[in-house]
């Protein structure tokens, strides 16, 4: 089997990476792409780091347990298959499943550290920077966290101001000259969205029959 094409997507928290993912997996099937995400490898509760408020900040690369989502990459790459426990963001709720990621043509890793981790930077192939002005990545992080994880206003905006921008500003934009495509995602992400799905189409080619 001929080793993975390894493509790395990140971007700032709102930037619309989870959406952009979602249509880019609509072009490709199961046995082309795998998408393996950093969000499933954050570290326990327990493990986590608490602000001077008291506040658990999840928007630290130590929140991640990259040693082991870089060795589950790797795993991929070599043609191994994977298997991790779903995380579920603390959400009692819900009861985690065990996912599966499969080897295919091309692995997708997701993740706002993906570029500053040099373990897993460096098995990439591909390097994606999704973009966004930070008024709108606010807007986005207000409407998915309210939604999806029942925080307030109060707490979506303390978040963003101590946690989030940070975050970005040291983690995540130093990176970003790094990236070989970088796709602004203010309104619409269409054309890079199209630029991409071509050029990875070429990866998943099959070799003619003689």
């Amino acid at each position: 089997m001929t080793q993975p094409y390894i493509v790395g997507i990140t971007g700032g928290s709102g930037s619309g990476k989870t959406y952009f993912l979602n249509r880019l997996l609509t072009q490709f099937s199961a046995d082309e792409l795998c998408l393996i995400s950093q969000d499933n490898y954050y570290r326990p509760l327990s493990e986590q780091v608490k602000d001077t408020q008291g506040v658990y900040n999840f928007d630290l690369p130590d929140s991640i347990n990259f040693q082991l989502y870089s060795q589950h990459i790797a795993d991929l790459r070599a043609s191994k298959t994977v298997e991790k426990e779903e995380y579920t963001f603390n959400n009692p709720n819900i009861i985690p499943r065990m996912l599966t990621f499969k080897p295919a043509p091309i692995i997708i890793v997701e993740g706002i550290f993906v570029l500053y981790f040099p373990k897993i930077a460096d098995l990439l192939d591909l390097k994606v920077f999704i973009d966004a002005k930070e008024h709108i990545t606010l807007t986005r992080r207000i409407v998915r966290d309210r939604n999806e994880r029942g925080l307030t206003l109060e707490e979506v905006l303390y978040q963003f101001e101590k946690h989030v921008m940070p975050t970005y500003e040291k983690y995540i934009l130093p990176f970003k000259s790094d990236a070989d495509l970088v796709i602004p995602n203010n309104s619409h992400f269409e054309k890079g969205l199209d630029v991409l799905t071509t050029f990875l189409k070429t990866k998943v080619v099959q070799p003619k029959q003689v």
